[in-house]
């Protein structure tokens, strides 16, 4: 998610040019619709009877897995900005499989607004199990000299300050949990950087080292923290980000060719999310179409 292409040469047009003129995106203005879920997976129960958090839930990457969760058995809060349509539409897919959602609109760059967010779930749901710490925003500049400071400070508010404060409001309720687990949303840029993406990099590698410090941490206290880090995505942010001629074109000069969807991310959160990952923390997964990253 958020990367730019690297090899102008590679580059082919996958879908229509497009671009969105606010932020955060809108899914359902976007051509062709990302695909939120894999209709031939089923449900096994994996995540029965928890209770996820899932920040930028109403779209893209957060949308599938929180569709993901609800399939295995999870209730799921729903934390979004502003796109009231799209969020509406993910509570809808949830409660399709049977599950519980709740909407929380609200800026988790604040460090009430995000108290306020855990307080609404423990007084819907109860115990919570899962922590997705997803939401994040990126504005790409040619230079550093062209990065405000207002810039500066909203990116690591959204994608990186979030993460503290949120995890700070939700531990009490997750130690309660018979399976904890944070899962955080960083990216491939995190590990080869992007030039005119700077600050979002940024944001971005710190939250690996956010991710292996808290997972040490948190260790004696049986809470499992991991991430993912996503490469070329279609989702709502890459419209509302690139010109329309680089969203057309946007992953093609990955290993497999094109842009990945995110029901092909979401399985890695809930694998993290699972027991089946029980003997697994501090640790990053890469569903990034192939690009090789060390570290």
């Amino acid at each position: 998610m958020g990367n730019k292409s690297k090899h102008e040469s590679d580059e082919k047009p996958q879908r229509p040019e497009q671009s969105q003129s606010h932020q955060p995106g809108r899914e359902s203005e976007m051509t062709p619709l990302p695909k939120y879920e894999n209709a031939d997976f089923k449900g096994s129960g994996r995540l029965e009877g928890r209770v996820a958090i899932v920040t930028g839930g109403d779209s893209g990457i957060g949308r599938a897995v929180a569709v993901a969760f609800a399939r295995e058995g999870a209730d799921v809060v729903i934390v979004y900005l502003e796109e009231e349509e799209d969020a509406r539409e993910t509570s809808r897919l949830i409660e399709e499989k049977g599950r519980r959602c709740l909407l929380h609109c609200g800026d988790i760059g604040r460090k009430g607004e995000c108290e306020e967010t855990i307080e609404a779930a423990i007084g819907v749901f109860g115990p919570l199990d899962i922590l997705v710490n997803n939401a994040a925003e990126q504005h790409p500049k040619p230079s550093i000299v062209d990065i405000s400071e207002e810039q500066l400070e909203r990116t690591f508010r959204t994608n990186l300050f979030s993460m503290f404060f949120l995890t700070a409001a939700a531990l009490p309720h997750l130690e309660a949990s018979p399976c904890p687990a944070i899962i955080n949303t960083t990216s491939v840029t995190a590990y080869r950087g992007s030039p005119k993406l700077l600050d979002y990099s940024a944001s971005k590698g710190a939250i690996v080292s956010f991710t292996r410090s808290l997972a040490g941490q948190l260790a004696d206290r049986k809470i499992r923290v991991n991430a993912v880090a996503p490469g070329p995505i279609w989702t709502p942010l890459i419209p509302a980000t690139f010109p329309a001629d680089e969203v057309a074109t946007f992953g093609s000069d990955s290993p497999l060719g094109r842009a990945g969807e995110p029901w092909e991310c979401a399985e890695c959160y809930v694998f993290l999310a699972s027991e089946a990952a029980n003997y697994m923390t501090g640790q990053v997964l890469h569903p990034n179409g192939g690009e090789i990253i060390n570290g």
